[in-house]
């Protein structure tokens, strides 16, 4: 799967232009995971962002306490992890491979040095970041 391609999708990046894309598609790295094999764990450090070019995963809270919560599941062009590239903190929750996965996954480093050397992608990355706060603020509260 062309990692240019697949970043243009992800909302995070959408707003960019195709040299910009491109710079951050060279520094993704392909990793592939088996049925079962824990990618991320709850609570640890956030440092990198994943897109599925193949398979199935699982967002689980909680996973290794008595009852797991699985709160969702991922495809093939979904991502995971992105606000890591942003900031550093914990990890909300774990995400499982349920099958055969494979993630095209970028580090927070590369991402922020790409950023250093790019400064406008930051840039072209804050009205996404401004919709999503907006939209976030605008839901109900309970």
């Amino acid at each position: 799967m062309d990692a240019e391609k697949v970043l243009a999708k992800v909302p995070l990046f959408s707003e960019m232009e195709r040299s910009d894309l491109q710079r951050l598609a060279r520094v993704m790295v392909k990793r592939t995971y088996g049925p079962g094999e824990l990618i991320l764990k709850e609570g640890d450090q956030a440092v990198a962002f994943y897109v599925i070019t193949s398979g199935r995963v699982e967002v689980v809270k909680g996973l290794e306490s008595a009852s797991p919560n699985v709160l969702n599941s991922l495809g093939p062009g979904e991502f995971f992890g992105e606000m890591a590239l942003l900031e550093g903190y914990l990890r909300s929750a774990s995400i499982r491979a349920v099958e055969d996965t494979e993630c095209l996954v970028m580090s927070r480093w590369d991402f922020l040095a790409e950023l250093r050397g790019r400064p406008n992608m930051a840039v072209q990355m804050l009205p996404v970041l401004s919709r999503r706060l907006r939209e976030a603020e605008a839901q109900p509260t309970e």
